[in-house]
């Protein structure tokens, strides 16, 4: 059953994906090469697995459905659907007993929308510097629901893998759907699937595989090589997992130009060294959960004035880098004018944390960088608009 699963996911998948790619002939074969095991699995579903059969039924309607409607939007939307409820019936297939539902509540906290709100505006913003001006209102919209359907379903599976260290780091953590035992791991595990498999399917059949592919790269990157792995070994992890966080401008850059510039890469990089910094005056707020947990961030391994230092130093790079997109022209002075005034506020706030490293100062640095990135990067897309 798990197999037939497995090859009804993998070949509604590709049949989405060579019908985004333009293969017609390749597409049309792989859409009747994913027919058997969609219907192999509904009715194994129905004779030996009930649970399946909502999932696994869901996912047969909606891709013969696809195959009938001619309307690109509504065929987009049924295939996307198809290939989300097919993720699902595959990781029903791996569960164990049946598992009491959650609250709407508790899904919506798994996507983190704090978080996400700040990830989808460096994408549209993205967007906008690539299309060096106002990018088409149905791409803006079709790219920012995918790449949320991305971020909530990494966030998801961040939730799931971090649910033991979740307990361990204070009030704040502890109370999150899985380390409260409020939902079921299956649950989270099926509903992040569900996200990045539909986040895929949509990027790549309404927008461009590229795309596509560089929502579900950042996914993979947070979720396997930060959460699972960086995370818990080497005070480093920030700095290298927050390339995950750096995503979502190529993200939009890909969706409004259809390839990655270098322009492109110092969107990335300004929000790339802009993490540490960032998270480094979180960690020292919240030092001692970190501890508990045995996670080696950097107040945690190095102390607090190291830390601080870090942060000064990582500062005057962001800056630096910040007016690399100027000096190489994508960008002009109105841009130029915001970065240097909103950097030179973030190293005047390092430098202060350095001399006088207290939680209060730490706070405000948190809160300012989390201002700055958003205001820098409506910044960068009102130069194009204005200009």
């Amino acid at each position: 059953m798990r197999l037939t699963a497995l090859a009804a996911s993998g070949a509604t998948l590709l049949a989405v994906v060579s019908g985004a790619a333009g293969l017609d002939a390749e597409h049309r074969i792989l859409a009747a090469l994913a027919m058997p095991p969609l219907v192999a699995l509904v009715v194994v579903a129905w004779i030996a697995y009930r649970r399946l059969l909502p999932s696994a039924l869901t996912a047969l309607v909606l891709f013969g459905a696809a195959a009938l409607l001619t309307s690109p939007v509504v065929h987009v939307a049924a295939a996307a659907a198809s290939f989300a409820a097919a993720a699902v019936a595959t990781a029903v297939t791996f569960r164990g007993e049946p598992a009491p539902r959650a609250s709407v509540r508790d899904y919506v906290t798994l996507t983190k929308p704090r978080i996400m709100s700040l990830l989808l505006l460096t994408g549209v913003c993205g967007m906008f510097v690539g299309a060096r001006g106002i990018p088409p209102v149905w791409l803006v919209a079709v790219t920012l629901v995918g790449l949320a359907l991305a971020c909530g379903g990494a966030s998801a599976l961040n939730h799931v893998i971090d649910r033991d260290i979740d307990r361990l780091m204070g009030e704040r953590t502890r109370a999150r759907p899985l380390a409260a035992d409020r939902m079921p791991v299956t649950r989270a595990l099926e509903f992040g699937l569900a996200l990045s498999a539909f986040s895929f399917v949509l990027l790549a059949s309404a927008v461009n595989v590229l795309t596509a592919a560089l929502a579900l790269v950042g996914n993979l990157f947070y979720v396997l090589v930060y959460t699972r792995w960086l995370k818990r070994t080497t005070p480093q992890n920030i700095v290298i997992g927050g390339a995950a966080g750096a995503v979502p401008p190529l993200v939009g850059w890909a969706a409004a130009t259809g390839n990655l510039a270098l322009p492109a890469l110092w969107l990335f990089l300004i929000v790339f060294f802009w993490t540490p910094p960032h998270f480094w005056a979180l960690a020292l707020l919240i030092r001692e959960n970190y501890a508990a947990a045995r996670i080696p961030m950097l107040p945690v391994v190095r102390g607090v004035r190291s830390t601080a230092r870090q942060i000064v130093a990582y500062s005057l790079v962001l800056v630096a880098v910040t007016v690399v997109p100027f000096a190489a022209g994508t960008l002009g002075v109105g841009y130029l004018v915001a970065a240097l005034v909103l950097g030179g506020a973030f190293v005047w706030l390092g430098v202060r944390l350095l001399r006088e490293t207290t939680p209060r100062h730490a706070a405000l640095l948190f809160h300012y960088s989390l201002l700055y990135l958003a205001l820098l990067f409506v910044a960068m897309a009102l130069d194009p608009v204005l200009g």
